[in-house]
């Protein structure tokens, strides 16, 4: 048997017993004992680069040892892509969720776009990386594979996507104007009372809270209905706490209060107040309420409201629901919102990684359901429609127009 038939043999019996820095040793001793020519042999022997045999003769004649459970010394091994192309992360959250391209508002976050599309797309881009390494990469940005929702009613309409992309432009271009975008909606209402708070926290074993055996709809179970306001261009949300009932006059009054406490201050120079809402509920594009709140909106600011309504079906695409919304539950998952206080208080202490303030304030105010509108008030609305669906995206003008 010759040399390299001989090295072949041993290491197919040693191979799966031998890590990796135990392989790279043993092909170091093998070629040393082979003397010249013997790196060349045992790599063509075992497929073993020359660089890591190389590597284990450096090992052996310098004597240095690696610390007990470790294979390589520190920062050895291959580089992490990111370290050699750090601008791997931004181009794949880019993909992902264009708000870090200032595309607010794109219904890519929630599009299914596999790892092969995305690795792709990479590729075109000069980035070369592996679908595993693109996985891996999403978990560390935060991402996870989201199952199915609710959240079709009904048939798909067919201008979906158009309306997409025209609540994008539209977004984009007030934003470099320097105008407010927000997000609005209200969220899941809560009783209030020492009931059960869905998830975990951290605490010590036998000290979990005890709560109400049962959570029976009662009408004299307080109730507490937080209206979210996201601002797209400061990543700062406002959240209005009502107690009485989710109506338009309330959802107007919030983003009244939101511009009162946080907007004034924040955009001193606006010429216009731009709303991203969704198609139904207290701010649904059918109510009339909520259209002649918006005018006393108008009114009260000299600013225009314009509107933009996502198309039915679509609610969870709305920014507030996952900029807002989902880190105000993680904050108060497991906690029983034993008052409104308690919830004033934990809906202001919700914060991210990436820079989100909250600000949050309880409304007492009484807000009387199927509050009727005359048909002379309703003309004296001043409603613009869009050219594009017009009954989504309109605007509310003043009855007085501001001296600019």
């Amino acid at each position: 048997m010759n040399a390299l038939s001989e090295i072949q043999a041993k290491f197919s019996l040693l191979s799966g017993h031998l890590n990796e820095r135990s392989r790279r040793i043993w092909a170091a001793t093998e070629a040393r004992a082979l003397g010249y020519g013997g790196v060349t042999l045992v790599s063509k022997a075992t497929g073993i680069s020359r660089m890591t045999i190389s590597s284990g003769l450096a090992e052996i004649c310098s004597g240095s040892s690696v610390p007990v459970q470790r294979i390589r010394k520190t920062g050895g091994g291959r580089k992490s892509c990111v370290q050699h192309m750090p601008s791997f992360p931004e181009s794949l959250e880019a993909l992902v969720e264009p708000l870090t391209r200032e595309d607010p508002e794109s219904p890519l976050r929630w599009t299914c776009k596999s790892t092969r599309r995305l690795t792709q797309e990479l590729a075109e881009q000069g980035i070369g990386v592996g679908r595993q390494t693109v996985t891996k990469q999403l978990h560390v940005l935060g991402y996870s594979l989201q199952a199915n929702r609710k959240t079709e009613e009904g048939k798909e309409h067919p201008d979906r996507n158009a309306q997409f992309e025209h609540i994008n432009r539209r977004a984009k271009e007030e934003m470099q104007r320097g105008n407010p975008v927000i997000s609005v909606d209200t969220k899941k209402k809560e009783l209030v009372g020492n009931y059960k708070n869905g998830g975990q926290k951290w605490q010590r074993k036998g000290r979990a809270a005890k709560v109400q055996g049962h959570d029976f709809p009662d009408p004299d179970v307080p109730r507490a209905f937080p209206y979210g306001v996201y601002d797209l261009s400061r990543n700062e949300g406002f959240v209005n706490v009502g107690s009485n009932h989710d109506t338009s006059q309330f959802a107007v009054a919030s983003i009244r209060a939101w511009w009162n406490a946080v907007g004034r201050e924040s955009y001193p120079h606006a010429r216009r107040i731009q709303i991203m809402a969704d198609s139904g509920g207290s701010n649904g594009y059918r109510r009339i309420l909520w259209k002649w709140e918006l005018q006393h909106l108008a009114d009260q600011t000299g600013l225009p409201v314009r509107v933009c309504h996502f198309p039915p079906g679509t609610s969870k695409w709305n920014k507030v629901e996952h900029r807002l919304f989902s880190f105000i539950s993680q904050n108060w998952r497991g906690e029983p919102l034993i008052s409104y206080e308690t919830i004033v208080k934990l809906i202001a202490s919700t914060t991210t990684r990436t820079g989100l303030k909250v600000h949050c304030q309880l409304d007492t105010n009484q807000y009387p359901l199927k509050k009727k509108i005359s048909a002379r008030e309703i003309k004296s609305i001043r409603l613009l429609p869009g050219k594009f669906h017009g009954e989504w995206n309109y605007e509310i003008k003043p009855k007085i127009e501001p001296k600019l």
